[in-house]
């Protein structure tokens, strides 16, 4: 390779290091994970609590814990599309 090319690598070997360190040393240890982007269990969690929570709401009739449960599904919906890296606007 070209010492421009080793120079790009380094440079996005550093950028992803700094980014998710964790991923970099699974990948170094020959054991590669998912990068932290890809997790899904937080979003699971956030959306498996709020059905629980409109469940009991529509069981007891009780409108406020029905309001509150569609707004935190709602919430936890969002965690699975996490927002672009790096500055960029999608257009």
């Amino acid at each position: 390779m070209l010492d421009s090319e080793d120079t790009e690598l380094a440079v996005i070997e550093a950028r992803l290091e700094a980014d998710d360190p964790r991923f970099v040393r699974a990948v170094r240890e020959g054991r590669p994970r998912r990068p932290r982007e890809y997790d899904r269990r937080r979003a699971w969690a956030g959306v498996t609590a709020g059905l629980v929570l409109l469940g009991i709401g529509v069981l007891t009739a009780h409108g406020m814990l029905i309001a509150i449960a569609l707004v935190a599904t709602g919430a936890a919906c969002h965690l699975f599309d996490p927002p672009p890296r790096g500055g960029r606007r999608r257009s």
